[in-house]
């Protein structure tokens, strides 16, 4: 069991089912939070957009085709 950084809640996260770099997001204040390792489990309060640039960044390297 892990607790939210930001707000305290339970995030129902165990470090079996989560990988380094994953995002997970806090059901009650809705901070997303990246793993940082799984064993123990931490977290760091992912920065605003951050998640969509990773996206975009992921789009380009798709579009090279």
């Amino acid at each position: 069991m892990v607790l939210c950084p930001e707000c305290e809640t339970n995030l129902d996260v165990e470090e079996e089912e989560v990988d380094e770099g994953e995002i997970v997001s806090c059901p009650e204040c809705g901070t997303d939070f990246e793993v940082v390792t799984t064993s123990p489990l931490e977290l760091k309060a992912v920065e605003a957009g951050y998640v969509e640039e990773e996206a975009e960044v992921e789009a380009e390297d798709g579009d090279d085709s």
